[in-house]
């Protein structure tokens, strides 16, 4: 595993130290990038070391050539499924689902939490909207750290079922992720938490890095044209951003990297309203709602980040409503097998906008990643199909 050199700013470049537990920058508040001493994994034979020398049962830590050097907290995150469509040609479904937990969120807070310990770090807090809760609790237990969980009343049922079974503290809350964000920034100094809210601490961004090394590899180490991500927080949209630039340093891989489409819900879509007005940064955006309950994130961290990899990449921004969202997770049920989460479903709407409006072709390779298992929403889904 290769030593981090240290923590870089992603807003002013600003450095500090990894050598002890960080949140933000200092100078601006911006989110900090892990950056490492690569130079051991440089090359083809070392990527060759990746494929033929570590196992896929390791899932995300196969990677460990650049990832932190700690021993990881892991319940076997990672090396999910590419699965090809049924349909369509072109296209793949990155199946995050099969993570513990049951989402993407695993590979988060698998190296969050690996880095907690190692830091001695005994209390950890953060507001979710959901399946980020869900799984700190799993990996916070893991670790025998005490975890404070704070959701809004409305989630979904499985995932406040999560907190409780981990023995989480977890406190509802009548708003929203923002306002649950609010309570852990007012009380985390006075009870002594550390918060690992998104993009505040620098290593949930290090695990979901992986589903871009993991994609790239799938497909042969090539790019696809387009990759779809559900874009609440955007962490893991940031993280294969980062991973396409290391692997570039790396000599990993070649070639144009691919247009990273940001799908949103149109009831919250702060990050689409901001790239169709050419900012830099979202607002707050007001009365936000939509069943898709992980794209709910009214003022995401970092949407700075977003919006210029969006830009960079030559993609887009995307929003469906929920009846789009929910018409399509019913399509790919019954013709693909697959049962998508809300999130994920957005990934199959905004695929069918963008083909039908031209930007891109049937015949572009695409990856869409559904973020997370759908049966981890069925009380939502029974109310959306007329089953109770």
């Amino acid at each position: 595993m290769p030593s981090i050199q240290h923590l870089e700013c992603s807003r002013c470049g600003h450095t500090v130290s990894a050598d002890t537990p960080r949140n933000v920058c200092p100078k601006c508040a911006g989110s900090f990038y892990v950056r490492y001493d690569l130079s051991a994994a440089k090359g083809l034979a070392a990527r060759d070391r990746v494929t033929q020398d570590y196992p896929r049962s390791t899932g995300m830590w196969r990677y460990r050539d650049v990832l932190p050097s700690v021993e990881p907290v892991t319940l076997g995150e990672g090396w999910t499924p590419m699965l090809p469509s049924r349909r369509y040609k072109h296209v793949w479904t990155k199946e995050e689902g099969a993570n513990p937990t049951g989402t993407f969120k695993a590979r988060g807070m698998a190296a969050a939490i690996s880095m907690a310990k190692h830091y001695g770090i005994t209390k950890v807090a953060a507001p979710s909207a959901g399946n980020a809760g869900g799984a700190m609790a799993a990996y916070a237990a893991a670790a025998g750290i005490e975890a404070h969980i704070f959701m809004p009343k409305d989630v979904p049922l499985a995932n406040q079922v999560e907190c409780k079974v981990h023995g989480a503290h977890l406190t509802l809350v009548n708003g929203l992720i923002s306002d649950c964000g609010k309570i852990v920034a007012e009380r985390k100094d006075a009870e002594g938490w550390f918060d690992m809210s998104t993009l505040k601490e620098p290593y949930r961004v290090e695990g979901k890095k992986t589903m871009g090394y993991e994609l790239v590899e799938q497909l042969g180490w090539c790019y696809p044209k387009a990759v779809f991500y559900p874009t609440g927080g955007g962490v893991g949209l940031i993280g294969m951003w980062k991973a396409f630039e290391e692997m570039e340093e790396l000599g990993w891989v070649t070639g144009e990297r691919p247009k990273m489409i940001a799908v949103q819900a149109a009831g919250c879509a702060p990050i689409q309203k901001a790239y169709d007005e050419g900012k830099d940064v979202s607002e707050m955006f007001q009365n936000a709602a939509t069943d898709a309950a992980g794209l709910r994130v009214p003022k995401p961290y970092g949407d700075y980040l977003i919006l210029d990899i969006v830009r960079k990449s030559g993609g887009t921004v995307i929003s469906c409503t929920d009846d789009e969202i929910f018409a399509a997770l019913k399509d790919w049920g019954t013709h693909e097998g697959l049962l998508l989460s809300p999130e994920g479903a957005s990934s199959m709407a905004a695929y069918d906008k963008l083909i039908a409006n031209g930007f891109l072709k049937p015949e572009d390779e695409v990856v869409l990643f559904n973020t997370g298992s759908g049966n981890k929403y069925t009380d939502v889904l029974s109310r959306h199909f007329g089953l109770v």
